[in-house]
This record gives C-alpha cells, sequence and structure tokens, in this order.
C-alpha cells in the first residue's frame, strides 16, 4: 500500500524481502516502520497525558499552592517542587499497565498494515483454534502486567518517600 508515496504495507519493499542485511535494507525497514510507531506511540502517550493532566489540575486547585503563589514562588519551581511531584503516583501506577497494551496495540496495527510480526500470528491462532499458541500470547501478556505493575511499584517507592516496604 501506498500511501502520501510512503508504503505503509509490511516491513520491507518487494526488492529488499528476501536480501541480506545491509545499510540500505536497515534504511528501509525505517522509512516503514515511522507509520506503526508513530500509531503506537501516539495510543500510549495520549492515555498518560490526560491522567497527568487530570492529576496536575486537581493539585494546582490545592491550598499550598495558592499560599506557594502568593508567597511569589516562579510558576515553574512551584510546579516542578509541589504539584508535579504528587501529581507523578497515580500517572507512575498507570504506566505499569501501558506494557500489555502496547504489545496488543502492535498486533492489531500489525494486523491492519500488514507487518509479519506477533500480530497476524495471533489472528491466525485464534481463528484455527489453537489453543496452545493462544495461550502462550496470553501468558506473555500476563507475565507483562506482572513486570510492569512490579516496574511502577518499585519506581513509585523510590520517588515517594511516604511509599516504602518496610
Amino acid at each position: 500500500f501506498k500511501y502520501f508515496n510512503q508504503s505503509v504495507g509490511g516491513l520491507f519493499s518487494p526488492e529488499y524481502q528476501e536480501a541480506p542485511w545491509n545499510m540500505a535494507k536497515v534504511g528501509d525497514l525505517l522509512a516503514h516502520l515511522w507509520i506503526p510507531i508513530i500509531i503506537i506511540g501516539t495510543d500510549g502517550t495520549a492515555g498518560l497525558i490526560r491522567i497527568m493532566r487530570a492529576n496536575l489540575l486537581d493539585e494546582l486547585r490545592k491550598p499550598y499552592v495558592v499560599t506557594a503563589r502568593a508567597k511569589g514562588l516562579p510558576e515553574w519551581k512551584l510546579l516542578l517542587k509541589y504539584p508535579v511531584r504528587v501529581a507523578l503516583n497515580p500517572f507512575i501506577s498507570t504506566v505499569g499497565w501501558v506494557l500489555p497494551g502496547l504489545v496488543s496495540g502492535s498486533a492489531i496495527v500489525s494486523i491492519v498494515l500488514s507487518l509479519p510480526t506477533t500480530g497476524p500470528l495471533l489472528l491466525r491462532a485464534l481463528l484455527s483454534q489453537d489453543m496452545y499458541l493462544a495461550g502462550s500470547f496470553l501468558l506473555m501478556l500476563s507475565i507483562l502486567t506482572v513486570i510492569g505493575t512490579l516496574l511502577s511499584d518499585i519506581l513509585l517507592a523510590w520517588l515517594d518517600p511516604r511509599i516504602r516496604y518496610e
């Protein structure tokens, strides 16, 4: 497929499908990857930005921010010192759930854009009722969920001294 004179299907142009790896093939791969990267990245960051914005707006209405403004603290220093630090807690908790979402979202993107990744393989496994292959995909998503949650808990305990595991 071509859209705006850019190929949007597959990972390589037809002349590089079976060619050995060289700089021209890497350049062709990079020319094909920008669309999936933008689609998957926009999906993940849009939700995180919305969560951070909502948390920050809640913190900006609190009395300690009004007091800091009244004392004449510069706006950028006020934001970074108080409300951003408090608003990061729910944001970091949510980041742990982005990892499995990226994998499942990339499966849909790879099916739509005809990318030879795990997305079409998962679809074929589900359509042919291959329970072992589909189950292994679900197991991997479950493992990614546990790893993402663990990483977000560790990061949360490291950033916020109020949250410590004894």
